[in-house]
């Protein structure tokens, strides 16, 4: 196996500029670096433990595959934050039969972002 020592998730959006104003403004996600100027400005942001870098400008948007997940403390308050900041909920929180609070948004060219809060009393939360 190949020793992987980080990682990130790339996208190459349709309107870069819209995409930094939904992920960096509305989400909130901390910037990590940005490199380039102009149309080839590329933005990587944190994602808890990886990044997401939206960089390059596609014709197309991403694959309907494509989907991120996205753990919180409490999805409810941020259900509550990304509403004030006009980001259409797809799906509102609820805990799903898998035991997991989740809520569903898009990104503005259609990938959908799981935003997860895993519960005290959920598997994920204790190794046997």
């Amino acid at each position: 196996m190949v020793h992987v020592l980080g990682s990130r998730i790339l996208l190459s959006p349709v309107d870069p500029q819209r995409s930094r104003d939904f992920y960096g403004g509305a989400l909130g996600l901390a910037v990590y670096r940005e490199f380039g100027t102009g149309p080839e400005r590329g933005t990587v942001y944190f994602l808890g433990g990886g990044f997401l870098e939206l960089s390059g400008r596609s014709d197309t948007p991403p694959s309907p595959g494509l989907r991120l997940w996205f753990q919180v403390a409490d999805v409810q308050e941020a259900h509550e934050e990304l509403r004030e900041r006009g980001v259409e909920i797809l799906h509102p929180p609820r805990r799903e039969p898998w035991g997991l609070v989740e809520m569903w948004i898009a990104d503005p060219d259609g990938v959908r972002i799981a935003v997860v809060e895993v519960p005290e009393d959920h598997p994920l939360r204790h190794r046997p």
